[in-house]
């Protein structure tokens, strides 16, 4: 595993590396034998550095972000986030499914950096890389700390999660909700158990996702829905997306965004060797669909939206406007739309 460009300093010399993310030589590897951990490895590190700047050319609607994990074992197969664990020389397929980098220090790492002159109190975004309610925070318990910081400094935040593991913190998400703006987004694509158990079968079933929907609006904190992803030829028919957005609705969403599939490098090669394994006929549709690259076709996420707008009308939670506050997009909502394409997908904010 390649350790050293995220290393205070390389093997090779004394000399502190600018911009490094943790120390080699505090990387501790851990594995346990229980049914919920088994077949997954940690990585325990602890980060220089936690809250972390957009990149400029990033068109998401927030500018940071907290990220206490990298890989998950939610071990969706259409995750664009499994590019990043080839930064580590780590595989990208089963590797970002089951070896998990912890960084365990993160609870005091936001507490020092919003207590720094330098920190403004801008809005910090989590759970837009990988899921930070994933089976790992069951065990290192780091959100917590960093709600709890987050809460003292009065700091606005939002969260985007599958995992049903956020209610834990349920009074911890009411008492910041108390003193700073608090969003809260659950990823629901799609309600076919089915497709549910083949492409995302690490999380919580949709059902149990939208219980947390529930929850959350039954305590007086807000949450919407991000339908991520639409799934072409799997989840795109009329009658799927009138299950779910009807499911969506029923329990209490404040909105539902969708968010057609995007197949980013890393991503596309896992999801495509997945595709030819499950559903081989649709191979050569999906290659047509993404021949341009990573997005679907305007006219594909056009037509989505336009029919979720419908559904999410009829059903009386109609669609996400740009002025709802501290909203989050999803982990697969593009980051920058194919040149010169006009946006077609919705936002939260």
């Amino acid at each position: 595993m390649r350790w050293d460009n995220l290393a205070d300093k390389p093997a090779e010399t004394t000399e502190p590396v600018a911009g490094a993310l943790f120390a080699a030589d505090a990387v501790t590897t851990r594995t346990f034998d229980t049914p919920e951990f088994r077949g997954i490895t940690f990585h325990e590190i602890r980060a220089r550095s936690i809250v972390n700047r957009v990149p400029g050319a990033s068109r998401m609607p927030f500018e940071w972000t907290v990220n206490p994990y990298r890989g998950c074992s939610h071990a969706c197969v259409y995750c664009f986030a499994r590019r990043t664990h080839s930064y580590l020389d780590l595989d990208t397929g089963l590797g970002f499914d089951s070896q998990i980098v912890v960084k365990t220090n993160a609870p005091e790492l936001v507490r020092r950096e919003l207590a720094s002159p330098r920190w403004h109190g801008a809005h910090i975004a989590m759970g837009t890389n990988v899921d930070c309610y994933q089976r790992a925070e069951g065990r290192y318990r780091l959100m917590p700390g960093i709600l709890t910081a987050l809460r003292d400094h009065a700091n606005p935040f939002s969260i985007l999660t599958k995992g049903t593991l956020i209610l834990r913190d349920l009074e911890l998400l009411r008492q910041a909700a108390e003193v700073t703006e608090v969003g809260v987004s659950v990823s629901v694509g799609f309600t076919d158990a089915e497709l549910w158990r083949t492409v995302e079968p690490g999380t919580p079933s949709p059902e149990r996702r939208l219980d947390v929907v529930r929850a959350l609006s039954e305590h007086g904190i807000g949450c919407g829905v991000l339908m991520a992803p639409v799934i072409p030829y799997l989840g795109d028919r009329p009658d799927q997306l009138r299950a779910t957005v009807r499911a969506i609705a029923a329990a209490g969403a404040t909105s539902v965004t969708p968010l057609v599939l995007h197949l980013r490098p890393g991503a596309r090669e896992w999801y495509m060797e997945w595709l030819g394994r499950h559903h081989p006929h649709l191979v050569g549709r999906y290659e047509r669909l993404y021949a341009d690259g990573a997005y679907a076709p305007t006219w594909y996420q056009r037509r989505i939206t336009r029919y979720v707008h419908e559904l999410a009308a009829e059903y009386g939670i109609g669609p996400a406007h740009r002025a709802t506050p501290r909203g989050l997009p999803g982990r697969d909502e593009p980051e920058s739309p194919p040149p010169g394409a006009e946006p077609t997908q919705l936002t939260l904010l």
